[in-house]
């Protein structure tokens, strides 16, 4: 079996370059030590003195940040310990939310299009209503995220990728205005020549079509010519901060959103990428787990308007849109479900992790059971409290996590997180037939959420991603059933992870634990 992935390959890429970076820094720590005792030996405490000073600066202003303190101990005791390091390593990666010139960008583009989407005070009131603590996470995402909950709007959901495919293969040939299509990863292969064949019907049809990926996470997987061949056939394509050596070489922030619009009036949202192994049609760790979403009606105006927010924010040298309304006329649409629907976006840009929010308010929402899915468990100690004192309190919580890894060492990081939740009652689960790559949560039967949020530290802190909130709709029920089916060809490692030796973390993991947020 070939142990290898597309999205595993492009993390292991940017891996490689972290890696590299992180030795520069090491070396440089190695040469100031060799040169404190041969070359300035008599100013060797003064320069110390200086040194550990500047150090300490540093340290007390991330200690009064605003941040969760799984995020700022590591840096403190990598820079307290080893300070030319470790203010080498933070000023490039962990000055997290990209250079300044971004975030005004952001905040530019985000002031024009934002209100643009409708208040919808009247349905989340109707939440409230009917379904307290649904509508209070409703209220937080709206208030601190912007986005609305919606009603007059169908929602499907698909327990396995490849259904979302046909079904947006399917809904893409009926396009009749635009298509905007943003993914993390794309892979010029079999999936994707399904997918650009009805796109290059659409465009002869007089269609626009919109194409928009994460360079690092296609990198290596499309060739340099792809945005020129999907120009020629009239499809335009935009890249999110692309890779140029020796420039901007860690590149943090990534686009790990997944999102299709067709005519603002249907939308698609999941875990999957467009690569062959989202829809196993290979398979390189066994099979392969992902889900998604269909939405018809007014949420749509959400996702359109998610699209649109970074189309026009990732270059200012790009030529944009000056007419967004264009793409937002109303859909004369009736809904044949009741229940509530709530798109959201999350960017590292500001200072709000929406994505971990709306996780942790589930899970001390939750009355009788909050279930997660999700490849990767890396954690912060705030989430972690959340899950362990509401298994405490009664509720059962469940994580289901891969039975196959895509990357081994993550996989450690993952598996130390095992201990310290089951001892308080939180119940794990690995899915053995192969890698889950799915990121769904489901609780007390009323309220779920699926999108591309993982639970780990680059999905909750530096990635830019998009989810939906979903309250009182049948999609919630099925997400419920499908995590049952899924249990059920699972090994439950609980017991495994409470006593014995796989209880207790080596030495390995515990350093990879600590500084697991600067992976």
């Amino acid at each position: 079996m070939k142990q290898d992935t597309l999205e595993g390959r492009a993390k292991t890429k940017n891996g490689v370059k972290r890696l590299c970076f992180s030795g520069f820094c090491i070396l440089l720590e190695i040469l100031f030590v060799i040169v404190m005792l041969t070359k300035l030996n008599r100013y060797a405490e003064f320069v110390n003195l200086l040194t550990r000073i500047l150090a300490g600066g540093l340290v007390l202003g991330l200690y009064a940040s605003n941040k969760t303190s799984s995020m700022k101990m590591p840096w403190i005791i990598l820079i307290l310990i080893f300070p030319i390091m470790g203010v080498g390593l933070y000023l490039m990666i962990g000055l997290n939310g990209g250079t300044r010139k971004m975030r005004i960008r952001y905040k530019e583009i985000d002031d024009t299009i934002l209100p643009l989407l409708p208040e919808n005070q009247e349905t989340l009131g109707r939440l409230n209503e009917k379904n307290p603590k649904a509508g209070n996470i409703a209220y937080y995402i709206k208030k601190n995220a912007n986005y609305p909950v919606y009603q007059n709007t169908d929602v499907t959901y698909y327990s396995e990728a490849v259904k979302g495919l046909e079904s947006q293969l399917e809904e893409l040939s009926k396009a009749e205005s635009f298509i905007f299509m943003e993914y993390h990863a794309i892979e010029d292969a079999q999936a994707w020549y399904m997918i650009q064949k009805v796109l290059e019907e659409r465009v002869q049809a007089g269609v626009e079509v919109r194409i928009f990926y994460d360079d690092m996470g296609s990198i290596g997987f499309i060739n340099t010519d792809f945005i020129k061949k999907l120009e020629n056939v009239g499809i335009q394509c935009r890249v999110f901060n692309p890779f140029m050596p020796g420039l901007n070489v860690f590149l943090n922030n990534r686009d790990h959103r997944k999102i299709t619009v067709i005519d603002g009036k249907i939308g698609f949202i999941g875990g999957y990428n467009l690569a062959n192994e989202y829809f196993n049609f290979t398979h390189p760790y066994g099979q392969w787990k992902d889900t998604g979403i269909r939405l018809e009606g007014d949420a749509v105006r959400s996702l359109t308007i998610t699209f649109l927010e970074m189309w026009n924010a990732v270059n200012d040298k790009d030529k944009n849109d000056t007419n967004f309304e264009k793409y937002l006329l109303p859909y004369e649409y009736h809904a044949e479900q009741s229940g509530f629907i709530q798109p959201y976006a999350d960017s590292p840009m500001d200072d709000e992790q929406v994505g971990e929010e709306v996780y942790i308010s589930m899970i001390n929402k939750a009355e009788k059971y909050c279930w997660f899915m999700t490849p990767y468990l890396i954690i912060t100690d705030e989430m972690m409290h959340a899950m362990c004192l509401a298994a405490k309190r009664g509720v059962d919580v469940r994580i289901i996590t891969p039975g196959i890894p895509d990357k081994k060492l993550i996989y450690s990081v993952t598996r130390s997180f095992y201990h310290g939740l089951v001892k308080d009652g939180v119940r794990i689960f690995e899915w053995t037939p192969g890698f889950c790559h799915a990121k769904m949560s489901v609780a007390d039967d009323c309220m779920a959420t699926c999108g591309t949020i993982n639970l780990d530290y680059r999905s909750l802190y530096h990635h830019f991603e998009n989810g939906c909130f979903m309250a009182d709709c049948s999609a919630v029920t099925l997400i419920r059933e499908d995590l049952e089916a899924t249990m059920k060809e699972c090994c439950e490692v609980t017991e495994k992870y409470s006593s014995g030796n796989s209880a207790y973390l080596r030495l390995g993991q515990l350093f990879m634990r600590l500084f697991a947020g600067l992976l």
